[in-house]
């Protein structure tokens, strides 16, 4: 089922009933995505690792994650982009900022307790029902199920990975840096352009993501380059000229040892094997 809004606002709710693939979708600007595990054993491939889920796991994805479903006989799915939802305004726990996408250092992830399962069930039919709706309060209704559904989400992964007051603090930082990575990374290159917006030293932020994160502030600058490099190869029809200077480099030549510095191949040749 799908919600377009006037304004671009896209809204899917799908319930999988096979193996798939979570990829890159180029129709959509910057997607969030919850999934939920419907099986007794979901096995989820991700960065070349076999993770194995529970029913009722919940799987908080950005468009920065690409996982591979082996095996799940069913799997919901929420997926939405940032014109639906993420306002800046909203606070900062519940919005598209929060800790379920910019502020985990692995795949967020959390299992549903079972007192806690009817309100998710309650809240999966209320969706359900609402997009049969088609009147020009559909997209505010939806909104306010998407943020129930958000801070019920908070509460349960907050509790199961034990936030403390401190920790939450530190953990809005390496949000806040994540999340502007993710708007400038076309237009600022150095982890000096984002600790100036953050109005923190790069020392302090490599110090902060050694201790909460498993890459460097650096390396997610890279990382983010990277994906939407592959990205560009793979789905547009731009030359190897236009993706480097859309990127922010100077050069082809720039551009093409970074990209087989990280790939180990080319950029032509990446294509090419596609």
């Amino acid at each position: 089922m799908i919600f377009i809004g006037q304004n671009n606002e896209l809204f899917f709710l799908n319930t999988l009933k096979r193996s798939t693939q979570i990829t890159y979708d180029k129709d959509i600007n910057s997607p969030l995505t919850f999934l939920w595990t419907k099986d007794e054993r979901s096995i989820i491939y991700y960065e070349g690792n076999e993770i194995k889920f529970k029913k009722n796991t919940i799987i908080c994805l950005t468009d920065f994650y690409n996982i591979d479903i082996r095996h799940c006989s069913e799997l919901r799915s929420i997926k939405f982009n940032r014109e639906f939802y993420c306002i800046l305004d909203h606070d900062r726990e519940v919005s598209c900022k929060g800790i379920l996408f910019y502020g985990a250092k692995e795949l967020p992830t959390f299992q549903i307790p079972t007192n806690e399962l009817e309100k998710f069930e309650v809240q999966w039919k209320m969706f359900e029902i609402e997009m049969q709706s088609k009147d020009d309060m559909q997209l505010e209704m939806l909104q306010s199920m998407l943020k129930r559904f958000i801070i019920l989400c908070t509460r349960i992964y907050k509790k199961q990975n034990s936030f403390s007051e401190l920790n939450t603090k530190e953990t809005d930082i390496v949000r806040e840096y994540n999340y502007l990575v993710e708007i400038y990374f076309k237009t600022k290159h150095t982890v000096h352009d984002y600790a100036d917006m953050l109005n923190k030293s790069p020392k302090t932020l490599s110090n902060l993501f050694a201790k909460l994160s498993n890459r460097s502030p650096l390396q997610i600058i890279q990382d983010r380059k990277m994906l939407e490099a592959r990205r560009m190869l793979r789905y547009t029809d731009k030359t190897i000229k236009e993706i480097a200077y859309d990127l922010g480099f100077e050069d082809i030549q720039t551009f093409s040892r970074f990209f087989k510095k990280q790939e180990s191949i080319s950029p032509i040749n990446f294509r090419n094997n596609l």
